[in-house]
């Protein structure tokens, strides 16, 4: 009989997918990061329109096409006044690819990778995968990564440390401050800061910064995407940027797994990018009024809430058996140890649906908590 992998039965199924697959119908899911919002007009109409022409009826170059690579270098340009080179961009099926590649090409057999707990569930996965050794770190009270956390857990055996700002599964946001210390511990301790910047543009308190703007070496990478930003989470088109040699070498990796990303993807994401910003900022700001709905009623219930300051989730500290009762009465939120075992004694929920729908999610949730007292 064939035997699988060590690497591949050292992970397991996300336990964010498990909930979502389990839910059932007529259940108000919570449990996904989809935004609710269409992709904006001006990308899909690209899209349709190189369909039609022909335009993607072949590979692209592996990083992407130019055109699609210089719109990122602008966008890094006009976001963060930082000089990034189209040559030094690889267009990725989304922001998991883009990790994937950057932990694959980084990370030798038992080396360190050190990651936010809770924290985004590939970073642990993905880690185990390169055969690399998964070190969570604890977090502040807010619910922030400490620079200071990090760098006394570096160890000669080190590669890299994953910052992700805004968080997912927090809503945290780092402080300037914090960024400048992230690219200065990579710079000083000569390991890889990757900078999971997925959802740069959905702040709400405070402002983006990243360790890529303060860096002076080539220590930090940066991954991004469409799928937050510009509600294209199926379009599955995100991006990693670094130096020319890391860039280079996650190549390797890239044109072997996926040769190139989807094509009418990279049109679609192209004008996304280039195009009008403003559904952009229609979005967040409907985001922000959410999270302020959510936030005032799970504080109403009795429950303690860091206020997310970004991202579209909240994570409440809930008492136990709190998850299941919520589920069963037909609201699908993730236990918190999905993302770690800092997440024990907490609950994300994404409020990246209707108001309705989690005003109706909110009464069920009250339902629940007042039959637990």
């Amino acid at each position: 009989m064939t035997e699988f992998s060590k690497r591949v039965e050292s992970v397991s199924i996300s336990g964010i997918r498990e909930v979502f697959e389990a839910a059932g119908e007529g259940a108000i899911n919570l449990g996904l990061g989809q935004p609710d919002f269409p992709t904006p007009t001006h990308a899909r109409e690209a899209a349709v329109e190189a369909i039609e022409s022909g335009a993607v009826d072949a590979y692209t170059s592996n990083k992407g096409t130019r055109e699609l690579r210089e719109a990122i270098s602008e966008k890094y340009d006009r976001d963060y006044s930082l000089s990034v080179d189209p040559e030094d961009v690889i267009a990725t099926a989304g922001g998991s690819e883009a990790l994937h590649l950057a932990i694959e090409a980084h990370v030798d057999p038992g080396q360190e990778v050190l990651f936010p707990d809770p924290g985004f569930v590939s970073y642990d996965a993905l880690t185990r995968i390169a055969d690399g050794v998964p070190k969570p770190l604890e977090l502040r009270e807010d619910l922030t990564l400490d620079p200071e956390t990090v760098e006394d857990a570096i160890t000669d055996d080190t590669a890299a440390f994953v910052v992700n700002s805004p968080a997912n599964p927090t809503g945290a946001v780092q402080s300037e401050e914090d960024m400048r210390e992230f690219a200065r511990i990579a710079d000083a301790n000569d390991v890889l800061c990757i900078s999971d910047e997925v959802y740069e543009h959905i702040v709400f308190d405070g402002e983006h910064r990243s360790p890529l703007e303060f860096a002076e070496t080539d220590n930090v990478v940066v991954v991004s995407a469409c799928s937050k930003t510009y509600s294209m989470t199926g379009w599955r088109l995100g991006w990693i940027t670094g130096s020319n040699r890391r860039i280079e070498r996650m190549l390797r990796v890239h044109q072997y797994a996926q040769a190139c990303a989807s094509a009418p993807a990279q049109y679609a994401a192209e004008a996304a990018l280039s195009g009008s910003q403003e559904p952009v900022r229609e979005m967040v700001a409907a985001f922000e009024k959410r999270r302020d709905l959510v936030l005032d009623g799970l504080t109403d219930m009795g429950l303690d809430v860091p206020t997310p300051q970004g991202a579209f989730y909240a994570m409440p500290k809930v008492p136990e058996g709190w998850v299941d009762e919520v589920i069963d009465r037909g609201v699908v939120v993730v236990p918190g140890e999905a993302f770690g075992d800092g997440g024990a004694g907490y609950a994300r929920l994404s409020y990246a649906t209707s108001t309705e729908k989690l005003e109706d999610a909110l009464e069920i949730m009250r339902e629940a908590t007042r039959a637990m007292r």
